[in-house]
């Protein structure tokens, strides 16, 4: 209810009490009675005053008077009564409204308050809950850390465990079964290899398990119609590697040996006894800036190497035979070799070039007829620890023994190391020197003869080139091709054909030679090689007329020399005492081949326990003479000619234990 409302109630409330009060005075008492919350009714009590009432019928005027009033009065109070009791109500509505507004809007306040206290506490919360995630997200990362350096840490341990139980282990191993033995300053690694081994020939050569290759038999030797099949052991191999360091030098010595040595008293009549010998005995020193300096007997540079010119990198043909195969380069001698390593100067490889001053050997010769005015051999001093015999090389007609040398062979290479391949170029020089007597009269040349002069030494220069390609296309297969020529290099060769021959005066003549190998090897698996080779070699007709009917011509395999006894089987007395080259068979090489293929099977192959190694091989070997007389005699009507051949079919077979 407004204001407005409240001031004209209380104006009709007044007016109607005006008429009440000018009459008599009555007393009036208005009680006011609460029925019900918001509810209230209005008693009108009239009494009479003590001062009117004097008379019956002035008091009855009165009564009736008053009556009348009094209803009068009655139905206005009551309209009054009912409009205060309405105003009652409505005032209790407007205090009941008033009252719930004042709640409502202290509520509101409160709420408003509450609200602003809230949004005030959530604000808080917010912050104190973005504090408390930054503080967990912070304790999350830092245990995250934690937990990252505890597995570190952890994994760590056990690695360090693994490693310290893995030393324990190494260190034992190490100590146990040391794979070097230390000396001082001195690293040494033992060398050794067990071998049990056979070779079977179609056509015996009365020869061990090395196979003199320029002495297979022509067809009228006894030896050419029977098999041969010989077990050995002697091959077997001891040696040890020596390695230490000084600064920036590194030093190294190295030996090796085996029993293929035989002397007076070896036979194989009961004890097998033969001759350890050496092998391999060189010292070597190294510097950080690739110089090395290799002093001893080794393998001849002419060999081809797997790395660089490094020794003991060389790479031998995977035979048991160890006159290995036709076409091979190689010698084992004494020298001095020099090497310097560069680094990758063009398209990825290294550079090294290597020369080499190696102990020098004049290979036999062999000649129709053989000047008596000349030497430039001579058999050995048992005093100077040489043979006095047994240095005989080639189909020499006379013992060449050991030859008195003027210089070292010498020997230059550059090696070129690419990612898969090895590629070698080289030269050799030889010095092939005599004593010469011009007045002798055992020349084959008369006009050579010069009486009364003074003899002399006389040099010839001889020597050739020599190159090898190695590649690897895939890790399962190497390629390899090696080969020499020049003139009085046939030493160098496996065949161990003649390296000069004699010209009618005296003087000696290079013989021009070549000779090659081609190489296939494969790796199918670890254990397992296939490998297949082809050889072969070459050596000139070097002849010289003589101008003497009965010795018209000297010099290697003139077409005058007898080959009539190379076919034809003969009683030994008539065979030159049953020997591999039967009388009347000159038979001088002119090509030598073979073809070998065969198999290698690593049976266990422990770095701890050693390789048992098994292996088989198959040769071919053919050898052609030069053409020569084979019936009649020469320059008399109806001699024939032809050229004598020899085969052999050979097989090896060996099992050996190396150590690790």
């Amino acid at each position: 209810m407004t204001k407005q409302m409240k001031a004209a109630m209380a104006a009709m409330l007044m007016v109607g009490t005006l008429p009440m009060q000018a009459q008599e005075p009555l007393s009036t008492t208005t009680k006011t009675v609460k029925v019900a919350p918001g509810e209230t009714k209005t008693t009108v009590i009239t009494k009479e005053s003590d001062a009117g009432a004097t008379g019956t019928a002035k008091h009855k005027a009165r009564r009736r008077k008053a009556a009348h009033h009094e209803a009068v009065e009655s139905e206005t109070a009551r309209e009054i009564r009912e409009l205060k009791e309405k105003q009652a109500a409505q005032q209790a509505q407007i205090d009941a409204l008033t009252q719930a507004n004042a709640q409502a809007t202290a509520a509101l306040a409160a709420a408003q308050t509450a609200a602003t206290g809230a949004e005030a506490q959530a604000q808080a919360a917010t912050q104190q809950a973005q504090s408390v995630n930054a503080t967990v997200q912070a304790n999350t990362d830092a245990v995250q850390a934690l937990k990252a350096n505890v597995t570190d840490l952890q994994t760590t341990n056990a690695g360090l465990a693994s490693t310290i139980s893995q030393n324990k282990v190494e260190l034992t191993e190490k100590i146990e079964s040391p794979s070097v033995i230390h000396y001082k300053g001195v690293k040494i690694t033992p060398v050794l290899f067990i071998a049990g081994e056979g070779v079977f020939r179609q056509r015996a050569l009365n020869s061990d398990i090395n196979t003199p290759l320029n002495s297979i038999p022509y067809p009228g030797a006894s030896e050419a119609h029977t098999t041969e099949l010989n077990f050995t052991a002697r091959q077997t191999r001891l040696g040890g590697l020596f390695e230490s360091a000084l600064g920036d030098t590194k030093f190294s010595g190295y030996f090796e040996s085996d029993f293929l040595g035989a002397g007076t008293t070896s036979n194989s009549n009961q004890s097998n006894s033969y001759l350890f010998r050496v092998r391999q005995a060189w010292a070597k020193a190294e510097s950080k800036s690739g110089t090395a300096i290799t002093a001893g007997q080794t393998w001849s540079l002419v060999t081809e190497d797997g790395k660089s010119t490094d020794v003991r990198t060389e790479k031998l043909p995977n035979t048991i035979d160890p006159q290995y195969m036709v076409g091979y380069s190689w010698a084992r001698q004494p020298g001095f070799r020099i090497q310097q390593k560069f680094g990758n100067p063009f398209l990825g490889s290294a550079v090294t070039v290597a020369i080499s001053a190696e102990n020098a050997q004049i290979q036999g010769y062999t000649s129709a007829a053989t000047p008596g005015n000349f030497f430039f051999a001579s058999s050995g001093n048992t005093g100077g620890l040489y043979n006095s015999t047994g240095n005989t090389s080639g189909n020499a007609a006379a013992v060449q023994n050991y030859s008195i040398n003027q210089a070292p062979d010498v020997v230059a290479k550059i090696a070129l190391d690419f990612p898969n391949a090895h590629v070698e170029l080289g030269g050799l020089a030889r010095f092939f020197r005599e004593r010469l007597y011009p007045g002798a009269a055992d020349a084959l040349d008369p006009a050579a003869v010069v009486p009364g002069a003074a003899p002399y030494n006389n040099t010839v220069v001889g020597g050739g080139g020599f190159a090898s390609v190695r590649v690897t296309p895939a890790k399962f297969v190497d390629l390899a091709l090696a080969g020499m020529v020049g003139d009085g290099t046939a030493r160098y060769g496996s065949e161990q054909l003649g390296d000069v021959t004699v010209h009618p005066n005296g003087t000696l003549e290079p013989i021009r030679n070549a000779h090659g190998l081609l190489s296939i090897e494969t790796h199918p698996s670890p254990k397992f090689d296939l490998y297949a080779y082809y050889g072969g070699s070459y050596e000139q007709r070097t002849v010289y007329a003589t101008g003497v009917t009965a010795t018209p011509f000297t010099g290697y395999a003139p077409i005058s020399l007898s080959d009539t006894g190379c076919n034809t089987e003969t009683p030994p007395a008539s065979q030159n005492g049953g020997l591999l080259t039967p009388a009347a068979c000159s038979g001088l090489t002119r090509y030598l081949q073979e073809g070998m293929i065969g198999f290698t099977y690593k049976a266990i192959n422990s770095p701890k326990y050693g390789q048992l190694q098994y292996r088989a091989t198959y040769s071919y070997l053919e050898r052609s003479a030069w053409t020569g007389v084979t019936s009649g005699t020469f320059g008399v009507a109806g001699a024939t000619f032809g050229s004598p051949k020899a085969t052999e079919n050979m097989v090896h077979v060996s099992m050996r234990y190396y150590i690790p």
